[in-house]
């Protein structure tokens, strides 16, 4: 995902559930020490198993829900970025940026299977589509598609693109949607024919990172630097409205039983959007998170949320994109919906 530069009021970095607004939607349930060192990208619930996939540095750790405990480690997964999870072929996959490859691992057992080089360069977001079997990573240096045959573990195709490729997401029968970042855009695959077949600016929105999609409604949100979720029309592309978000986003998600799109903002802030019909939508709340906090995932069966981050020290070093960060702080924040 794209690097954020966020400012921090410092006083703001311990939290706990009494730090949530009053009469809040959500309370935070816990705050699960992972530790270790290192920064950190995106991360994915297993709803089967109950485990959460994190990326962190040169590893994907997995992590018991329940418990709190690290269950397992994907090693090797240098510059990781993304962790897809393909129930249906018992198998998961990180993009791994540094060495440009994906590692591939058994769901179950979490033992690695194989590495797969990628044509492009640093890929980034990932995503298995279940409809097409294959898995697409946004290949963030190269502007480009890379496609995988998640049956045989190779790569078939690489897919041009218009720019830097973001978030990726899929209504499941045959359509890929992504962000392009740098060129504020939207940008639609066919999953069996492996092309582009539409592109769709999103204006006002700037530079967008996260991108949910509520399947039956056929709509697309947009998370964007300029501290806006612009809403599309997943089916013509039209701009329906767009919502004020917190600094620093990166993430988005959607529950479906909710209708409720989340934003996850660096600045330490979860934005949450209720939709009504088509036309209708409105900024329900504001939620208390953590600075750094700019990744987000949702469990669809509990309807918890879950956000990656760290405490940060008192003052950023000269130069640096983000403050540096406290040693063995890393955690996750887990997020509960109340009603």
């Amino acid at each position: 995902m794209k690097k954020t530069i966020f400012t921090i009021t410092f006083a703001a970095l311990t939290i706990s559930g009494s730090s949530l607004i009053a009469q809040s939607n959500y309370k935070m349930a816990n705050k699960i020490h992972v530790g270790g060192e290192g920064g950190w990208d995106y991360l994915t619930v297993d709803e089967e198993s109950g485990r959460i996939f994190v990326s962190h540095a040169t590893v994907a750790q997995v992590i018991d829900i329940k418990t709190g405990q690290l269950v397992g480690t994907i090693p090797d997964t240098k510059g990781i970025h993304g962790i897809a999870l393909a129930y249906d072929l018992n198998k998961g996959f990180t993009s791994n940026g540094r060495d440009s490859s994906l590692t591939v691992f058994n769901l179950k057992t979490l033992e690695v299977i194989t590495k797969i080089k990628v044509t492009g360069q640093n890929p980034d977001a990932i995503l298995y589509d279940s409809f097409s079997k294959r898995v697409f990573t946004g290949n963030g240096r190269s502007a480009s598609f890379s496609v995988i045959d998640a049956l045989n573990n190779k790569e078939i195709a690489v897919i041009p693109l218009e720019g830097k490729p973001e978030a990726i997401v899929t209504d499941g029968k045959g359509k890929i949607y992504v962000n392009i970042e740098d060129k504020s855009l939207i940008q639609i695959i066919d999953a069996g024919m492996l092309k582009v077949i539409n592109s769709w600016p999103i204006n006002p929105g700037e530079e967008p990172g996260g991108l949910a999609l509520d399947a039956q409604t056929h709509l697309l949100f947009s998370v964007c630097s300029n501290k806006l979720m612009v809403v599309v029309d997943a089916i013509t592309g039209k701009v329906i409205t767009t919502l004020p978000i917190g600094g620093g986003c990166d993430g988005a998600a959607f529950d479906p039983m909710y209708k409720r799109v989340y934003s996850s903002n660096g600045e330490g802030t979860m934005t949450v959007v209720q939709e009504g019909d088509h036309n209708t939508f409105k900024v329900l709340e504001t939620v208390q998170t953590q600075p750094g906090a700019r990744t987000i995932t949702i469990d669809r069966t509990s309807h918890h949320l879950y956000l990656t981050t760290a405490e940060f020290e008192s003052a950023p070093a000269a130069g640096n994109r983000r403050p540096p960060v406290e040693p063995d702080s890393f955690a996750i924040l887990d997020i509960e919906t109340l009603k």
